[in-house]
């Protein structure tokens, strides 16, 4: 009795070391004897007991990787406090157990060292401009030696990127005289734009009143002919009236009594406004013969 329970203890330990669940997104690194034998994937699997083991247990999934601060010397000699982080994955679980005694500190010391190279080559505020750069270099350059480890670096993100006192003050300070030298270029260029705007808006002030003054001024010219021509066409059928009148039967006596009549109204006005002494010619008949030569010339200019 007591041998068939050491044996059914011996066959439970047998079948529970035997069996191996691998979960998903893992991989088990077997060996058998002290040598490698597989590589065990997700799910049920099936080892010897006493003579396989496993070996080395390993996450496939992305693991992000804090990598310390450090300090970094610029191309100008200036200290720089950089943190970062890194992203990566083992796709070789193989080489992951066997290629590294410690892949992850492996990884975080070449992280650390090819970052300090890249920014040696930069200058200050290259680094604060070139971010992408910086981390697509370190990432090259710890893709290339971690092939031999197993692992695929995926990324290297920066942080954080902390210059020194004085430089942060020195940054400030220059970020200040450029934001003061931006705000006096918009006010300059504002008043620039002001003095030609008043001055288009003079000038279209000036062609405009210099139109009307000239519309105003055709206005009174064609108004002023207008008017000459009226009174000259109304002059002109006057005239014409008169004429048509003379050649009519007792026209000329007509005439010759209205001309009589003036000349003795001018006689008549020129004494009653005279001052002094009013010479009246000595022969009246005079008055007669300018009459007559009137009616004279009158008879000349007919047709």
């Amino acid at each position: 009795m007591e041998i068939a329970i050491v044996l059914f203890v011996i066959a439970v330990i047998f079948i529970v070391r035997s069996v191996q669940i691998v979960p998903q997104q893992h991989a088990w690194v077997k060996e058998r004897l002290g040598k490698y034998a597989g590589t065990l994937s997700p799910g049920p699997k099936f080892i010897i007991p006493f003579i396989d083991r496993v070996a080395y247990k390993h996450s496939l999934k992305e693991i992000p990787l804090d990598v310390p601060s450090q300090v970094c010397i610029t191309k100008d000699n200036t200290q720089l406090q950089v943190d970062g982080i890194l992203y990566f994955q083992v796709t070789d679980p193989m080489r992951a157990s066997y290629g590294s005694s410690n892949y992850i500190m492996a990884v975080t010391q070449l992280a650390q060292t090819s970052l300090r190279s890249v920014i040696g080559r930069l200058e200050l505020d290259k680094t604060f401009e070139e971010r992408d750069m910086i981390n697509a270099q370190v990432v090259t350059a710890i893709d290339e030696a971690a092939l031999n480890w197993g692992v695929k670096v995926l990324r290297y993100e920066i942080k954080d990127l902390t210059p020194p006192a004085e430089i942060l003050r020195s940054m400030q300070a220059q970020i200040t005289a450029e934001r003061e030298k931006r705000a006096l270029i918009a006010a300059s260029e504002g008043r620039r734009q002001e003095q030609i705007n008043i001055a288009t808006g003079e000038r279209e002030a000036s062609i405009a009143r210099s139109e009307g003054e000239k519309q105003a001024a055709i206005n009174k010219a064609q108004g002023e002919a207008a008017a000459l021509l009226t009174v000259a066409s109304a002059s002109a059928q006057a005239i014409e009236r008169v004429a048509n009148a003379i050649r009519q039967p007792g026209g000329e006596q007509a005439v010759q009594l209205r001309v009589a009549e003036k000349a003795v109204e001018a006689y008549g006005k020129v004494a009653a406004d005279a001052s002094t002494t009013l010479i009246v010619p000595s022969n009246m008949t005079e008055v007669s013969s300018l009459i007559g030569s009137a009616m004279q010339m009158m008879k000349t200019g007919k047709p």
